[in-house]
């Protein structure tokens, strides 16, 4: 971390800005705003400074102590109490000697576009008062700040202003209802994520009032404990949903399958407990039974508990049995659907899954094998225009292609196997049935994997987009 992020309060405390151009005036606003007292020592000033301090003092304000001079040292010396200066003329040296003045004295420095001689930076800020984000690369990327600022001005409405500061009148209180942190954070998530915010949002402040206080004088005894079952999709976390997103960042306990990410899994709440709950082919230390039941477990504590799993949870991830658990013993849950590996993999590798003039149809399978064997209705797999999906069908890749051959498919059928697919490690092979095991297994694949087969396969070529340098042929 080159710098520590900070808050600071500045209320009617000393800031000396040497500059009266453009450049100055940016950083005299935002210091403005946050209630310092100011001295500007400049040879002159620009018109909106001018007219800045004009309407200050017209509305009774203290306004800009402006100081037409060249900078000396003395300037520094004669204020007292500095917390920071502000070096901003269009004068380099100027500017560092300002600095070294500042930091032989430890009084903050910040040089405008000149980070090495700053020991302060000015963030990008999104100001939802009292709730703000501060956004900096150090001077490195300052138009990929810019960018994350306004991604971040759509995703925050703006009355999150008003909901912050009714939180903060109800404070005190909320923490004298309920002793317990554990109980005063989720109450707090209902509020936060439900009607009281939305009419904050919407500026009923009085209406979101009424219910806050109904809320907590309603409320003995706070347990919400709930589940839900997220789809982390096939690996990109660019693909989770908003919704996944919120819970995963809401959840004190998350159990997580061995196909979820990294990139996925850091973004759950740094403080929630994290279990894995991971099974592969043949090795099953956590059994389903053992999962569900702790699902079970974890609710009628009071937690929230996020149940994460790779792809969909409805698509071969045994979300169905977990929910008949939850629902017999009468756990409330949500699912929250996510972008199944077939669809994920298939797209980063340029691989659509149906096409006008190679499949109008295209069918999920679970490839996986049983005693080595895999016991699938493979004359109904055997169809024209139709595009197959296999999921864990690594290990039995050779019985996929020998029995789909020895039940009329032609060997020449185009196939492809995506290893880690969305991610920054995936690899796509293509073959056809006679050809794509020995490519896999000289090529030392490993799980997760999906095989596609079709003539869609064909389209990779001409399609593929996605990390393409790592695609094997």
């Amino acid at each position: 971390m080159d710098y520590l992020p900070l808050f600071h309060n500045l209320k009617g405390r000393n800031i000396l800005v040497i500059g009266g151009g453009e450049i100055a005036l940016r950083k005299v606003r935002l210091v403005q705003e946050a209630s310092a007292i100011i001295t500007i020592v400049a040879k002159d000033f620009c018109p909106d400074l001018l007219e800045m301090n004009a309407r200050d003092k017209e509305h009774g304000c203290n306004g800009l102590n402006l100081i037409t001079a060249s900078y000396e040292h003395q300037h520094m010396l004669d204020l007292p109490n500095i917390v920071m200066v502000i070096a901003a003329t269009n004068d380099r040296d100027l500017n560092r000697l300002v600095s070294e003045h500042a930091q032989n004295a430890n009084i903050l420095s910040n040089v405008v576009d000149d980070p090495k001689f700053s020991t302060v930076i000015f963030p990008s800020i999104v100001d939802r008062s009292p709730i703000q984000i501060a956004i900096s690369s150090g001077g490195d990327a300052p138009v990929l700040v810019r960018l994350l600022r306004t991604r971040f001005e759509a995703l925050l409405p703006a009355g999150m202003s008003k909901l912050g500061s009714l939180a903060g009148s109800f404070r005190e209180r909320v923490k004298a209802k309920f002793s317990n942190g554990a109980d005063r954070k989720a109450f707090w998530e209902e509020v936060f994520y439900g009607p009281i915010a939305e009419q904050a949002y919407a500026n009923n402040l009085d209406e979101a009032e009424r219910l806050l206080a109904h809320k907590l004088e309603s409320t003995d005894e706070f347990k919400t404990g709930e589940v839900y079952l997220v789809g982390g999709g096939p690996g990109d976390p660019d693909l989770l949903t908003f919704k996944a997103l919120r819970l995963m960042q809401q959840a004190d306990i998350v159990l997580y399958d061995r196909l979820v990410s990294p990139e996925v899994l850091n973004l759950v709440r740094r403080d929630a407990t994290r279990i894995y709950v991971g099974k592969t082919a043949g090795d099953h230390p956590v059994t389903q039974d053992n999962i569900n039941q702790k699902l079970v477990d974890y609710a009628l504590e009071g937690n929230r508990v996020v149940r994460l799993k790779g792809g969909d949870p409805f698509i071969f991830g045994r979300g169905g049995e977990e929910i008949e658990t939850l629902a017999e013993h009468g756990i409330p849950f949500q699912v929250v659907p996510g972008i199944t590996a077939a669809s994920g993999c298939a797209s980063y590798a340029g691989i659509p899954l149906t096409h006008r003039d190679h499949a109008q149809s295209v069918r999920f399978i679970a490839g996986h094998l049983r005693s080595g064997k895999m016991d699938l209705n493979w004359p109904e797999l055997v169809q024209p225009n139709q595009t197959l999906v296999f999921y864990m069908g690594l290990n039995g890749m050779e019985t996929i292609c020998e029995q789909l051959k020895q039940h009329g498919l032609d060997a020449q059928t185009p196939a492809a196997l995506i290893e880690k697919g969305t991610t920054d490690r995936q690899q796509v092979f293509i073959g056809d049935l006679n050809s794509l095991p020995e490519i896999v297994r000289s090529a030392g694949a490993k799980a997760p994997t999906l095989i596609i087969v079709g003539h869609v396969v064909s389209l990779h070529d001409k399609l593929a987009w996605f990390n393409v340098t790592e695609t094997t042929q």
